[in-house]
């Protein structure tokens, strides 16, 4: 019997860094689009910076996950999170000195996404590292636990934090960064027992690519991630637009998006106790999210959002949970961070059209016929999804 996981210290300290980053981005994910829109008055600005830092997310993700598998992971992870605490100081600065241009935003989202794009699989690569096979996806749905905690007190704090003053929830996030750096340094992550000749970077991304293209429940699955994704990501701008036209505030939209939280920390605590299979699980998950976002337009006033963005934080746990048991069990550790650019790569490749798309449709239509809209799109998802193939099997052995 392995050490539990509540006393392993390395996962805690990387839990603990981790919540402490989410709390941070969470806020400013409410706070920026309000102040983008507050300075220039358009939801399509405030889009327009959610977009290129998913572009740049995107862009980056492949070289990442490559350097990844081949670099230090807690080096990796303490340097991509000091230099968003910088991005994050930087924009209070500006916020500060009235300097706080369309054009900043733009260039510190660049420098935001490039660096989560190394972070991501980093922490995924290091989480594996430190805990044992067995205790994964209790360490899973713990991380789907932090996340969600996150998410309830990150939307209605920036809001507070906002009113005390437009760069107030930027300094902080800058501080929770620079926590989360420490965090990951005294982790003290081990390094890899044995290293792979290294190859071009176009052999690596193709041996792991390939690899993909032949678990072919995998490759559908994250298809599936790439609609969902580009949906459910549009339908975020809408919700505030939606809103705001009922009246509600900035503290009031904060509170609605703390129903994302809420949710999820149920869904965190039911997902080690469900075994349905991530192809079945993923169908009902896009069954919900379709009907939730029809239900967000019903008329029943400004908080009214929150419930179902409640309901579809329930369930995405479960399937995050799933599918991040199901990759340990599949993948190769040391392809591990390519396997995270590729599927993330292909299941976010549109997600940098997702807040533009949405912001676009809620200044065209309203709040309100946006999710409408959305949501249907998501049930058509859910059927196709039903008619695809989504078995997994047992990697193939060469």
């Amino acid at each position: 019997m392995g050490v539990p996981l509540r006393k392993n210290v390395q996962f805690q300290l990387l839990w603990l860094g981790g919540a402490v980053s989410q709390l941070g981005t969470t806020m400013t994910a409410l706070a920026a689009p309000l102040l983008i829109i507050t300075l220039t008055g358009s939801p399509f600005w405030a889009g327009a910076v959610g977009g290129v830092r998913a572009a740049a997310l995107i862009i980056t993700l492949m070289p990442a996950g490559v350097w990844v598998d081949r670099w230090d992971r807690r080096t990796t992870l303490v340097w991509s999170q000091t230099v968003q605490a910088g991005a994050a100081a930087a924009l209070a600065i500006a916020i500060l000195t009235d300097r706080a241009h369309i054009a900043v935003f733009l260039a510190l989202a660049v420098v935001d996404g490039v660096c989560t794009a190394f972070a991501t699989p980093a922490r995924t690569a290091a989480i594996q590292a430190v805990v044992p096979k067995d205790q994964l996806r209790t360490a899973y749905a713990q991380e789907e636990a932090r996340g969600h905690a996150a998410r309830v007190a990150g939307p209605p704090l920036g809001a507070l934090l906002m009113a005390a003053g437009r760069a107030v929830p930027f300094v902080v996030d800058a501080v929770t960064f620079a926590m989360a750096a420490v965090c990951a340094w005294f982790a003290k992550i081990p390094a890899r027992a044995e290293q792979k000749p290294r190859q071009k970077m176009h052999h690596d991304i193709k041996e792991a690519g390939t690899w993909l293209w032949h678990q072919r429940g995998l490759r559908n699955l994250t298809f599936v991630f790439l609609v969902l994704n580009l949906l459910g990501g549009a339908s975020m701008l809408p919700v505030i637009v939606l809103v705001g036209e009922r009246g509600g505030t900035a503290l009031d939209t904060g509170v609605v998006f703390a129903g994302i939280g809420v949710g999820g920390i149920l869904g965190s605590l039911l997902s080690p106790r469900v075994t349905l299979a991530p192809g079945k699980l993923i169908v009902a998950v896009l069954a919900i999210f379709g009907l939730c976002n029809l239900a967000m337009a019903l008329p029943f006033g400004a908080f009214w959002p929150f419930v179902p963005l409640a309901i579809t934080a329930v369930v995405t746990p479960l399937i995050n949970v799933a599918v991040g048991a199901l990759y340990t069990e599949l993948v190769p550790e040391d392809m591990m961070g390519r396997l995270d650019g590729i599927t993330t790569l292909v299941s976010r490749v549109l997600t940098p059209l997702a807040p533009m798309l949405g912001g676009f449709l809620a200044g065209a239509v309203g709040g309100g016929p946006a999710l409408l809209a959305f949501g249907a799109l998501i049930l058509v998802t859910a059927g196709v999804a039903m008619a695809t193939d989504l078995r997994t099997t047992a990697p193939q052995q060469s």
